[in-house]
């Protein structure tokens, strides 16, 4: 159901993107890169993260991690992940597949500026064996996402 809603959205906003399905799992950022033959930073992580008032999605490249102190400084608050249990809930998507399209409800997306040292990434498209290849500028164009600086460099 994940990667349909993915599609429907590719399909309903007539966006310049497919998804593609792999015949080996792509749910971590090294699967990922493996089944893509591409470095692991070019794949784009998605990190689903629960704020006091609002649940947000966060994209990285994959090798980077969240800097605490940038995270707090920028949302006043500690970095804390939605559990593995509630991410599929929440996103509509399984860990492993979650992405910032087709998503259940309408969420927040933001975009770690370690992503602007690629023309293009990797992120999931709702199954733990799919991803879209996506210029970083179309990325930020289609989710609407705001560009952060919350990672470790």
């Amino acid at each position: 159901m994940s990667i349909e809603s993915v599609k429907k959205q590719i399909n309903e906003e007539k966006l310049d993107l497919n998804v593609m399905q792999m015949g080996t799992s792509t749910a971590t950022v090294e699967l990922a890169a493996k089944a893509l033959n591409v470095e692991p930073a070019r794949i784009a992580k998605t990190m689903a993260l629960r704020l006091n008032d609002r649940d947000i999605l966060i994209l990285a490249k994959g090798d980077a991690r969240i800097d605490n102190r940038k995270y707090k400084d920028y949302f006043k608050t500690k970095a804390k992940f939605i559990s593995v249990d509630e991410v599929e809930e929440v996103t509509g998507h399984p860990v492993g597949g979650v992405c910032p399209f087709g998503l259940k409800k309408d969420m927040e997306v933001y975009l770690d500026n370690t992503l602007k040292v690629f023309d293009y990434v990797y992120p999931a498209a709702g199954g733990a064996n799919t991803a879209v290849k996506i210029t970083v500028d179309y990325l930020a164009q289609v989710t609407r996402g705001i560009w952060i600086d919350v990672c470790k460099n």
